[in-house]
């Protein structure tokens, strides 16, 4: 069993190389498209249904990028290979770093990302998201998007991972939306590919279906999402497609007009000592739930704190196995996708916005302009990528000094592509360096929406809603470092 179990890099690799050699294409990751309400493959046609897992190994407690290291993602990526995945979320990536490698490696294995923009320190703030909203932040995630809008197998971006989390902070979605407008305007400003920008939902009663019409809602079309997700544990041990309120859930999102897939799901609420059968399966890829749902990913990949692993990481080139594993990877192999287009539609109109409810729905239809210093972003792109040490979570500004720092950026964008790309990168810097380090690190846990997920109806928290405060002196060393290079 043992023997079974523990899988060492040097073996897993073998077989995916072997797989890689008899089984490949020309490009088994052609990138995937928006019809209607369902994603489907560009080159072959085919309706696209998401197999995957969640991963960020290490969680919260030890952030790292698993796509910005070869010998975490060659150690994985063989092991998402053998279990017949098609798909991989990652919360977090350090968008200094090169992420060539470990892209071509998801490529080979036919192996889509789905990638949150944010960062702990560098999100929309639920304490404050007006403030969090500005230049500096919008800095990071274009550069996040510039540091991997070329891979073909980007299936989508994520603008926010449950900043919304309880009936109390539905305020917030004002200024997510206002970010998948600016993402999707900054995609077409630098002709990149059509990627599709959504936002994964917290499974919240009392507000999930406000959230969905509300992302997908108006005349502005750059400012509805193309896809969106639900992080969902509604089912668990041996449920039922009823009993889970599953068939609740396909009754409530009918007639969305974006293709909607669980972000998250495989409850751990089972008995003690027991693995998860992952019984969902079997609905989530059947007709009675794929004229809605397109598939869906399983958290999480690695066993952190919460015990929602599939593998135990044993050592930087080997993981064990789960039961867990062994179960889902049964489950994916004994069922297959509906048949033909599985009943999806094109015909379905974008939502109509909910209304304002005090202390329901607090959101507001009219969003904010973006901040007029990241204008200068769409016509000479992001600049200098400054990785996850920065924190703009503060970083509040008015008009004023917005057109001042555009101003500059322009300036100087008009000299050289060079300059103006340092240009960039010191105007955020700048933006950056005027944030006062005044919140508390537990105010920053609770209010930050960054990348990680919050806690589940499991009794175990997932523990990725921690934001990392760099102390500021840091903040500007590691700036006037970026600018001396």
């Amino acid at each position: 069993m043992l023997f079974k179990s523990l899988v060492t890099s040097a073996l897993a690799l073998t077989a995916f190389q072997a797989a890689s050699v008899s089984g490949a294409t020309a490009n088994v990751t052609a990138p995937i498209n928006v019809t209607g309400n369902a994603f489907f493959n560009s080159e072959t046609g085919e309706r696209f249904y998401i197999r995957g897992v969640d991963y960020q190994p290490g969680g919260s407690s030890n952030l790292t990028d698993p796509l910005g290291d070869t010998s975490i993602c060659g150690r994985d990526i063989p092991v998402f290979k053998n279990l017949g995945i098609n798909t991989v979320r990652v919360y977090t990536v350090d968008n200094s770093l090169d992420h060539s490698e470990c892209m071509k490696m998801l490529q080979d294995a036919g192996i889509y990302l789905i990638l949150d923009v944010n960062t702990p320190g560098s999100s929309i703030s639920r304490i404050n998201p007006s403030c969090s909203y500005n230049a500096a932040y919008l800095q990071n995630v274009f550069a996040t998007i510039d540091a991997f809008a070329e891979y073909d197998n980007v299936l989508g971006f994520f603008a926010g991972n449950e900043v919304i989390n309880t009936s109390n902070t539905t305020n917030t979605a004002t200024y997510v939306k206002a970010v998948v407008r600016d993402m999707k305007k900054y995609i077409k400003a630098r002709k990149y590919r059509s990627i599709p920008v959504g936002y994964s939902a917290a499974d919240i009663a009392s507000n999930r279906q406000l959230a969905a019409q509300y992302f997908n809602c108006g005349d502005d079309a750059d400012a509805r999402i193309d896809m969106f997700g639900v992080n969902d544990y509604s089912w668990c041990g041996q449920s039922s497609f009823q009993t889970s309120g599953y068939a609740e859930k396909v009754q409530i999102y009918s007639g969305y007009s974006v293709p909607i897939f669980l972000s998250e799901f495989g409850c751990n609420e089972i008995k003690s000592g027991t693995s998860r059968p992952f019984t969902e399966i079997q609905a989530i890829y059947s007709s009675r739930m794929s004229s809605v749902f397109s598939g869906g990913l399983v958290y999480e990949y690695s066993n952190e704190t919460n015990n929602y692993g599939l593998v135990e990481i044993t050592g930087s080139d080997s993981v064990k196995l789960l039961q867990d594993y062994d179960n889902l990877k049964s489950q994916y192999s004994s069922v297959s996708n509906p048949a033909n287009d599985g009943g999806y539609s094109t015909t379905n109109n974008y939502s109509t916005c909910p209304d304002f409810q005090k202390n329901v729905w607090e959101a507001n239809n009219t969003l904010p302009e973006m901040p007029s210093a990241a204008s200068a972003y769409f016509t000479s792109g992001a600049g200098t990528p400054l990785g996850t040490i920065l924190s703009t979570q503060n970083d509040c500004h008015n008009d004023a000094e917005d057109l001042d720092a555009s101003s500059s950026e322009s300036a100087s964008s008009s000299t050289s592509e060079s300059s103006s790309s340092s240009s960039s990168s010191s105007s955020s810097s700048s933006s950056s360096s005027s944030s006062s380090s005044t919140s508390s690190s537990s105010q920053s846990s609770s209010a930050s929406s960054s990348s990680s997920s919050s806690s589940r109806s499991s009794s175990s928290s997932k523990g990725y809603a921690n934001t990392i405060q760099v102390p500021f002196f840091i903040q500007m060393l590691a700036q006037v470092w970026t600018l001396l290079l």
